[in-house]
């Protein structure tokens, strides 16, 4: 019985034989060492986790082995009890999948209001583009879970506190003029 591919094969792939595309993409947990230092708010108190990466690079980081990312990135996130991350936002939309545990996930005005929402294991939410979010691990457990985010190359996240955007060097450009260029390289011009 013949079969017939009925989309065109990625450029990466067109070359490769079954073999080659199973080894490039696929890739064991027991491969992947977890990365306590990934992120600009890693070394403060509240924001500890460890990335274990999975699809795609990490922002300054080169990855002895991942999936190579076509238009998403995807990690495991391993959050200790009483941390999290900080408020921050991203170009694109960011995607939380609790695993295990629980955690605390919040949307943020600039003025600082906030709501949350409680998720446990298998709960879902998507954090739009240019909203201020976060998560933080309040229980008594470790959580896990699974990070996507909406593109292919990682760019630094926009911490909402300035004091930890600081860190981020690239990101020391006007707030307003970073969010409409963001919007425009996304959605084009309104």
């Amino acid at each position: 019985m013949s079969k017939v591919a009925r989309h065109p094969r990625h450029p990466a792939v067109v070359n490769m034989n079954l073999e080659g595309i199973a080894q490039r993409y696929t890739i064991r947990f027991a491969d992947i060492k977890p990365d306590w230092n990934v992120f600009g708010d890693s070394n403060y108190d509240g924001y500890r986790r460890a990335q274990f990466r999975y699809i795609g690079e990490t922002l300054g980081k080169p990855e002895i082995r991942h999936i190579p990312a076509g238009a998403t990135r995807l990690s495991v996130m391993y959050v200790p009890p009483g941390e999290g991350n900080a408020p921050h936002t991203h170009p694109v939309e960011e995607v939380f999948f609790v695993l295990k545990g629980n955690l605390t996930v919040f949307f943020e005005e600039e003025d600082g209001r906030r709501v949350e929402e409680n998720l446990g294991p298998w709960d879902c939410v998507s954090c739009p583009a240019g909203v201020i979010h976060g998560f933080q691990n309040n229980g008594l457990e470790p959580a896990y879970l699974q990070v996507m985010v909406g593109q292919k190359k990682p760019e630094p996240m926009g911490y909402a506190d300035v004091k930890l955007d600081a860190a981020e060097p690239r990101m020391q450009v006007d707030r307003g003029t970073l969010k409409d260029a963001l919007w425009v390289s996304q959605f084009g011009a309104v």
